[in-house]
């Protein structure tokens, strides 16, 4: 199978290595800036699923580079920011049999894809191992609490050639699995990410820390719970009927595998980069005032996640 893997952080990485391990043709997109370290092609991953190494079939700065080259699937990690860009980009070398898989965090990924390219084409992605990249081209896998789930948001295309593809993911060693569910699924991962990453990059510390103290436990919960009045105000159908409910969950089943695990934005901080706050705190306070409600802890989190971005973002 020929794979595009478009965007070579953490988890882009850790696609690339396990496919082309896989002996599939992989080849990944990534920023001018990091190709000098890319220059042999060669990638790492180390972690909890043991050291992996692999040379990628080219890396490449500019999509031009892959003119008349045809994929079967094209695999976005970039930055829910970066998705519109990726999805232009893209457009310029797939055809009607590319399948392109969302593996990203947040709201807004689906809808802007789509714009632009037939949704039967589009699968979403919900990713639940935790990786980060120790400098381009090595990455660690810290944590899994789940498959990969992949599916077609409005259940369209070809449901036993997606199986297949999922069964290429899964083969080369990243547990994963379909299912019709996947938006809902991904939105669990938003009230996941919403309630634990702002704040532990804010705060500077564990998803455990945050889930142990009463203080960031109660602003969580009222996270979680304005993310609940916002989806039943916008139609959108989560996987719980009540936030106590997910709740549970979350500090029963969630956190008890991932307490020692910072966020990602965390590290984004610290590296000074952008933040992916407006596809998860920032889209809640954006659908709230759709609907014309108000969410001021997650308005609050959002301002403050801002503040302190603006604070360490390299120019």
């Amino acid at each position: 199978m020929n794979i595009l893997v478009y965007g070579l952080g953490a988890v882009g990485t850790v696609f690339a290595i396990f496919l082309k391990e896989a002996g599939h043709t992989v080849y990944g997109k990534t920023k001018e800036k990091y190709i000098p370290y890319l220059k042999d092609k060669t990638l790492q991953v180390q972690g909890i699923w043991g050291n992996h190494q692999a040379k990628l079939d080219g890396v490449v700065a500019s999509i031009e580079e892959l003119k008349g080259k045809s994929f079967d699937l094209i695999i976005i990690t970039v930055k829910s920011y970066d998705t519109k860009t990726a999805i232009q980009d893209i457009k310029k070398i797939i055809n009607d049999k590319t399948y392109i898989l969302l593996a990203q965090n947040g709201y807004g990924n689906y809808e802007t894809a789509k714009q632009y390219i037939p949704a039967e084409q589009i699968l979403l992605a919900r990713v639940i191992f935790g990786a980060k990249l120790l400098k381009p081209g090595i990455a660690e896998i810290t944590v899994n609490a789940d498959d990969v789930v992949i599916g077609q948001p409005e259940n369209l295309g070809n449901e036993e050639e997606i199986k297949r593809l999922i069964d290429v993911i899964k083969n080369a060693g990243i547990p994963a699995r379909f299912s019709p569910d996947v938006y809902q699924i991904l939105w669990d991962k938003i009230l996941y990410n919403s309630a634990l990453n702002p704040l532990g990059a804010i705060l500077e510390c564990s998803y455990g820390e945050l889930a142990n103290d009463p203080h960031t436990r109660e602003t969580m919960n009222s996270i979680v719970r304005e993310i609940f009045e916002v989806a039943k105000a916008n139609g959108i159908k989560l996987r719980w009927n009540i936030p106590d409910d997910y709740l549970e969950h979350f500090y029963e089943n969630l956190i008890p595998p991932t307490e020692k695990h910072y966020p990602s934005m965390y590290y984004d901080i610290r590296e000074g980069k952008r933040t992916e706050i407006d596809a998860l705190n920032g889209a809640i306070v954006k659908l709230a005032k759709q609907a014309g409600i108000d969410v001021p802890v997650n308005e609050t989190i959002t301002n403050l996640l801002k503040f302190k971005e603006s604070k360490h973002l390299k120019k």
